[in-house]
């Protein structure tokens, strides 16, 4: 990782999570036919299968038909739920040659890309419609890859205001930090700020990298599996609203194993590609019970305490007595 201050306050944190992801997503599809699925429906659930941990099981849609019986709106406690505001980082100087010749993102050079100028003004507009819209004051943790370009963002977009020096005040980032001409930012008023190996890009250059073989890229569904583990590191968090700033690829194959479950429409919007500094805001449920935390809003009642029966049990109670005294 390439530091953005001495001393930063940025956490880095250890990649060796062993995690499964528990929730089982049931299919509100149904269908009536009874003839084999195509072999590539066969296909694409196989590899979704071979990717996903065995609690998690998804359902392909193979017909309009099935798409017809989509349920409506679920219900969930809202402590078994986490927000996440996802974040792909701004402009880096590899999509500007990326986009030339898609052989550039495989130039070492490049593995670990600063932002753009006009990256950082994407960060800059970022910053303003987070604070605008009240959601920097909500967020209690960020979390991003611990490459540059996801730093810069990270730290431009939830970061405090223009840093002074004070010995109290340690800064997010220190002037002109990866070439990018930009003030010293102030880790003041700024959420904890975590950096962390599972949620990095799959293109790496390191000799003493113990997640990936040397010279060897991650594929695609070695990379969604990674995105589930992260996925379910989550809930080892205390934090309910969580901002994770992160690469394009990561986003799209992790998020692509998800909205099985729902309209077309609404897989799209899950799993479609993130443009530069693009925010897309969505829940993660806990349906399996491992969250442990208890509700923060939640109110037991019969305080203080008295007869409070319902009024259907109490109905049914009588029915039942009722039919007790019937004569045969």
């Amino acid at each position: 990782m390439t530091p953005l201050a001495a001393h930063s306050p940025i956490t880095s944190l250890p990649s060796h999570h062993a995690i499964t992801f528990f929730s089982s997503i049931s299919t509100p599809f149904s269908s009536s036919s009874s003839s084999a699925a195509s072999p590539a429906t066969s296909t694409a659930q196989y590899h979704r299968q071979r990717l996903l941990p065995p609690s998690l099981s998804v359902h392909c849609c193979s017909s309009p038909s099935e798409m017809e019986g989509a349920s409506g709106p679920s219900l969930f406690p809202l402590h078994r739920c986490k927000t996440l505001h996802l974040v792909r980082h701004g402009q880096g100087i590899h999509n500007v040659e990326g986009d030339k010749n898609y052989k550039a993102y495989m130039n070492p050079v490049y593995f670990d890309a600063h932002l753009t100028p006009l990256g950082w003004q994407q960060v800059d507009n970022l910053r303003k419609h987070v604070r605008a819209c009240g959601l920097s004051k909500k967020i209690d943790l960020v979390i991003t890859s611990p490459l540059l370009r996801t730093l810069q963002t990270a730290v431009g977009v939830f970061g405090g205001e223009g840093y002074t020096d004070r010995l109290d005040i340690l800064p997010l980032m220190v002037a002109n930090a990866g070439n990018s001409g930009r003030a010293a930012i102030s880790s003041l008023d700024s959420p904890p700020i975590v950096a962390a190996e599972l949620c990095r890009e799959h293109l790496i250059e390191s000799d003493e990298d113990v997640l990936w073989k040397a010279d060897v890229r991650e594929t695609k569904e070695e990379l969604a599996a990674r995105g589930i583990k992260f996925l379910n590191w989550l809930w080892t968090r205390k934090e309910k609203e969580i901002a994770v700033v992160t690469h394009s690829g990561f986003l799209f194959h992790t998020l692509t194993t998800f909205g099985e479950d729902c309209h077309p429409l609404v897989k799209n919007e899950i799993s479609r590609h993130f443009a530069n500094c693009e925010l897309r805001s969505m829940v993660i449920v806990d349906k399996s019970n491992i969250g442990s935390d208890p509700s923060a809003t939640n109110f037991p009642g019969k305080i203080p305490h008295g007869p409070d029966r319902p009024s259907t049990i109490t109905e049914n109670n009588m029915e039942g007595k009722s039919s007790e005294n019937e004569q045969p």
